[in-house]
């Protein structure tokens, strides 16, 4: 890259942008349900907050992404932070106000701002080289390493703080407020061409036409997968140590650790892929996601949970930054909005279904249940690689 390749400064604000919002998430994740049940009078609804900020991810995907098209990545990633903002600020008057629509539109608010930060890792590969590009994916990704541990501490500080008197969390959600004031002024140092006007004219070929590929099908899937055996897992992980007589604090340990697991790797992830190839890289992600499975069904102690936990994380990774850097290959830039709108969309449908199934298959059918669900994903992705792995090793060698 030349001196004046933006990329490498890009990369750089956009993991610290990766670190802020993810913090923010896992607050949120960390508190939602415990306020959700406080301010609902049904308390049965308790979780309905947390599933609408899926949803709002999920809405938001498409639109988000042809924004950015027509005014840039600044601009559209500005708007999700400011939307993360309100939503923390509506979300503290929630409280105060002992509202529980308010937190219930505050939640898909913050929705919109998670939707806008997942487009930060192909932001990266925006202006990326081709050798380059799989490592700046994977570098603003490393970003989310802070977030498994500052988010639940910072949770934890500021959810008391003397200042808002005996309300709880109050102070969390303007503590969000205030990171996602940080993240709007990080995203104005990123430096992303917008595109020529021929080719936001252009619409390109058709999301059928592309789809016909066999790198754009087996890159959704990887994003499809991984979320779905991940989510369908974790979401469920600290009620189902609470069932076992394992203490809170456990079950925070084991989550903090499985948060780690997902983002660490990104450190190297991307020389692995260069080193390796993608397809070797997925195939080991998916691996390491059936381990995680094979680890969970083997017992219900402490260590069994952190190591299945930690190990799904891993799995997690290789698989979705895997299967980001396959989807860059995917499209010409003229496609790209409507490409990574209908990935993000249909991994975000995935997350908002495994969120609502998890809970129902533990209450029915139990842990090892859930666990034997996630051989399902894996069994497809490996049949669909085995039958596609000539031509994808030929698209990644091109």
């Amino acid at each position: 890259m030349s001196d004046h390749d933006p990329t490498k400064k890009n990369v750089l604000f956009l993991a610290i942008c990766q670190a802020l919002g993810m913090s923010c998430g896992s607050m949120l994740i960390s508190m939602s349900s415990l306020v959700g049940t406080t301010l609902a009078e049904d308390k049965s609804y308790g979780t309905l907050p947390l599933s609408l900020q899926f949803l709002g991810m999920m809405f938001c995907a498409l639109p988000i992404s042809y924004f950015m098209k027509h005014y840039g990545r600044r601009a559209g990633f500005s708007l999700g932070s400011i939307c993360g903002a309100l939503s923390g600020f509506f979300s503290a008057q929630a409280v105060l106000d002992n509202n529980f629509e308010l937190f219930c539109l505050s939640s898909f608010l913050f929705g919109a701002f998670m939707s806008t930060v997942a487009y930060y890792r192909f932001a990266a590969a925006d202006t990326a080289t081709d050798v380059f590009k799989s490592k700046a994916i994977s570098l603003v990704m490393a970003g989310g390493v802070i977030s498994a541990f500052a988010g639940p501490e910072l949770a934890k500080w500021s959810k008391d703080l003397e200042y808002f008197g005996p309300i709880l969390f109050v102070g969390s959600f303007y503590a969000i407020t205030a990171l996602c004031l940080v993240n709007l002024l990080m995203i104005q140092f990123i430096n992303i061409p917008r595109l020529a006007v021929q080719e936001i004219k252009s619409g390109g070929r058709s999301i059928i036409e592309i789809a016909k590929q066999p790198v754009f099908f087996v890159a959704v899937l990887c994003g499809i997968v991984s979320y779905a055996c991940m989510n369908l897992i974790m979401s469920i992980t600290p009620a189902a140590m609470i069932a076992c007589a394992h203490p809170f604090e456990s079950a925070a340990f084991v989550i903090q650790w499985h948060v780690f697991g997902m983002y660490a790797p990104s450190f190297f992830t991307g020389s692995l892929i260069n080193r390796f190839g993608l397809v070797k890289i997925q195939l080991i992600g998916v691996l390491l996601i059936a381990s995680a499975a094979i680890i969970n069904l083997s017992g219900v102690e402490i260590f069994q949970f952190w190591a299945g936990l930690v190990t799904l994380g891993l799995g997690w990774n290789f698989l979705y930054v895997g299967g980001s850097a396959m989807l860059t290959e995917s499209y010409r830039p003229e496609e790209k909005a409507k490409v990574q709108a209908f990935n993000e969309l249909l991994v975000f449908g995935v997350v908002a279904t495994t969120a609502f199934s998890s809970g129902f298959v533990f209450d029915k059918f139990g842990w090892a249940a859930v666990n034997s669900l996630a051989f399902i994903p894996v069994g497809i992705f490996l049949v669909v690689q085995l039958v596609y792995r000539d031509q994808l090793n030929k698209t990644s060698e091109a």
